[in-house]
């Protein structure tokens, strides 16, 4: 492996050569920082780059490899994280020019556990103003790495584009109504969102505390699981963190012989481009020629209606999450989030309460149906569309875009809170990619992981790279 491609690597691959000291943590980590350097003032993910720390973590790395205190597969792997998530003594900023001046003085419990695994934190990533949907004009907008006139993918954008052009080995984002999901499926690159509370968000930023998932974004699936592993567990300074057993990936690589994928076609076409459908429905076919079963399945029908409760839970959410910068600086938020502000500030308890609890009602049921299969196969959001980046500031200009990204495909995981892999299954007639979501039970990451480990064992869409240096 030469320089010309060892920033696409994937951690797999990159972590025996540092635990065999054929590869110096240092050096992969100067020559991440001149990739950063070099292409990021055209794609714009990174924030804040922290290349001091991150040489200093990346020495440290290394005198512990050579002396034989190898912690596992992430040491000496330079991650990148979203501005959401606090770092000490580095601002944290999350899209807002209210926090502009913002430096915490602790880390968010995922930083901790990625250095705890010997990860090298190379900066903090571009977002959406309080990870929303448009973007505040102080902060730049990511670009999407294949075609700068398509969209980037929502909140944790940065993410997905640094992931994607080789600018970090893996990313974390968070996922409040599809935002793993859709900078996934806009770069070509695979996002794992969690089970609610598998992840703890302390020391991140909320959009929506009930909503919020915090997950990886990856080139490869098994890489998705390492840092999976890497982050989760019960946290005592978040109580809604699970006391589950750590991710198990032994049988990521047992294939999908025996196992049950559930699809529901009627559901799976709602609103989806063709091209896309036919990629999904072939992915579907190569699972079932792999030994997996096919199972019919039907969603709830009022699955396509659930932004009708998703929005006035987030807005209410958000709003209090906001209560010392909003109402008090409310000038100083952009266009679109200030007016999501004022929409969840007339959200009464009454109306938040009776939307909460239609969510459970269906969340019960929708569990029923994932309960049935060992994972469900489905578009994980609408096809890359072109939005120019002026756009993005004003709630007028972005209302078509709830309708073009298909969010009946992701809110339905948030708020059950079951866990989805979405990964790349094709390209369009221009070589964009596709992408498809398996979606789970609660807690079955390993089964999504050992099923999208299978697909990418069988086919190479996640070997593509978009056209940069």
């Amino acid at each position: 492996m030469n320089n010309s491609d060892l920033h696409y690597a994937r951690i797999t691959d990159i972590a025996g050569l540092l635990e065999r000291r054929e590869l110096s943590p240092v050096e992969l980590t100067k020559h991440m920082l001149e990739r950063i350097s070099a292409l990021d003032s055209q794609l714009n993910s990174y924030q804040t780059v922290m290349a001091g720390q991150a040489l200093e973590a990346a020495a440290k790395a290394e005198a512990e490899i050579v002396s034989g205190r190898y912690r596992g597969a992430l040491h000496g792997i330079p991650v990148a994280v979203k501005d959401l998530c606090f770092t000490r003594g580095v601002p944290t900023r999350g899209g807002l020019a209210v926090l502009k001046d913002f430096v915490p003085d602790y880390d968010a419990t995922v930083v901790q556990r990625l250095e705890s695994a010997g990860a090298i934190l190379l900066g903090k990533l571009n977002l959406t103003e309080g990870a929303m949907v448009g973007y505040h004009p102080d902060f730049k907008i990511p670009v999407n790495p294949w075609d700068s006139t398509l969209w980037a993918g929502a909140s944790s954008s940065g993410s997905g584009v640094a992931t994607a052009a080789g600018l970090c080995f893996a990313a974390l984002g968070s996922d409040t109504g599809g935002s793993i999901r859709f900078p996934a499926l806009a770069n070509g690159v695979v996002g794992l969102k969690p089970t609610y509370g598998r992840v703890s968000r302390h020391g991140v930023l909320d959009l929506g505390e009930t909503l919020d998932h915090v997950g990886p974004l990856t080139r490869g699936v098994e890489d998705a699981g390492l840092v999976l592993a890497a982050i989760s567990g019960q946290d005592k300074a978040d109580p809604t963190s699970l006391p589950a057993p750590l991710p198990d990936l032994s049988q990521i690589s047992a294939g999908v012989a025996g196992l049950r994928i559930g699809y529901d076609s009627g559901f799976a076409s709602q609103g989806t481009d063709p091209e896309l459908l036919a990629s999904i429905e072939a992915a579907l076919a190569l699972l079932e020629s792999l030994g997996a079963s096919v199972v019919n399945v039907e969603v709830p029908p009022e699955i396509l209606t659930m932004g009708e409760l998703w929005f006035p839970i987030c807005t209410y959410e958000a709003h209090k999450a906001h209560a010392s910068t909003y109402p008090s600086r409310r000038e100083e938020y952009g266009n679109y989030f200030r007016e999501f502000l004022d929409i969840g500030a007339s959200v009464t308890d009454a109306q938040y309460n009776e939307a909460m609890a239609a969510r459970r009602d269906f969340s019960e049921r929708y569990e029923l149906v994932l309960a049935s299969v060992d994972a469900m196969l489905s578009p994980a959001g609408g096809v890359t569309m072109p939005i120019p980046a002026d756009q993005y500031g004003g709630a007028e200009a972005l209302a078509p875009l709830f309708g073009q990204v298909q969010m009946h495909f992701t809110i339905p995981d948030d708020f059950s809170g079951t866990p989805t892999l979405t990964l790349p299954c094709g390209k369009d007639k221009s070589g964009i990619p596709h992408a498809m979501q398996l979606v789970g039970k609660t807690l079955s990451e390993a089964t999504l992981c050992r099923i999208g480990s299978a697909y990418e064992s069988a086919t190479d869409w996640h070997q593509r790279r978009p056209p940069l240096l």
